[in-house]
């Protein structure tokens, strides 16, 4: 009886031992699967953001320098006609239209990577933000945000990314007379972000499709409210512990 016990439990140990390696094997499928899937969710990201980048620079600062190209060849026309008021007007305009050119492309340079966010931090970076917006738009802006410096460096620039188009977008559908954006821990050690405006609400989900597309990049959810008299909406993005702080 002692060897059929014996050997029952030996046959218990080596069932159990067969699930338990089955079981780590099938757990590490599932996040090799999901480790591959946020690759692909990060790879897709970046290249929606490098088609925008260049889709930006065809039809803006490219467009722009062949126009001011086309503005330099006139000058020069003008003057070898000896048509000197002419030339002095066109290049007066190719001027104009240069400085405009590199204005934005310095707005480009500081939404892709603002200098004070790389030097200074978060809290500044988004303060920067908001006093360029409440001086060209009149707006006052409200923020609670210091909890942004605990955030990994690539939350950090996503989050950025993520409160300025939510800003943009509000001064695009109003302009509104008051945003304020607040960052703070929710329970489990996830980060929430809440940019609150009150223009008239945007009822096209597509709006806000390049938001969510960076917030995916770090496994976070948006969700976007609209007051019930359509005057102002919340847009709620929520990070997950571990791509908010790793």
């Amino acid at each position: 009886m002692a060897l059929v016990g014996l050997a029952v439990a030996i046959a218990l140990a080596a069932a159990l031992a067969a699930h338990l390696l089955r079981s780590e094997r099938e757990r590490h499928e599932v996040v090799e699967a999901e480790r591959a899937r946020l690759s692909d969710q990060l790879i897709t990201a970046e290249q929606e953001e490098r088609r925008r980048l260049a889709l930006f620079l065809h039809d803006v600062p490219v467009q722009a320098m062949s126009g001011i190209a086309l503005m330099l060849d006139g000058v020069a026309d003008a003057i070898e006609r000896g048509a000197n008021e002419d030339a002095a007007q066109v290049l007066k305009m190719a001027l104009e239209r240069q400085r405009q050119t590199i204005r934005e492309l310095r707005d480009l340079s500081f939404a892709l990577e603002p200098v004070v966010l790389r030097d200074q931090g978060f809290a500044p970076a988004v303060q920067a933000l908001a006093d360029q917006i409440a001086l060209s738009h009149r707006i006052q802006v409200d923020l609670d945000v210091t909890a942004g410096e605990a955030l990994a460096e690539r939350a950090q620039v996503a989050l950025y990314q993520i409160i300025r188009e939510a800003v943009d977008q509000a001064v695009r559908r109003g302009p509104p007379t008051r945003i304020s954006v607040r960052v703070g821990s929710v329970d489990g050690g996830g980060v929430e972000t809440v940019i609150v405006d009150d223009s008239p609400g945007e009822r096209r989900r597509r709006s806000f499709d390049a938001i969510d597309e960076r917030a995916r990049t770090l496994q976070g959810t948006v969700t976007v409210e609209t007051s019930p008299d359509g005057e102002g909406t919340a847009v709620r993005v929520t990070l997950p512990p571990y791509t908010a702080h790793r």
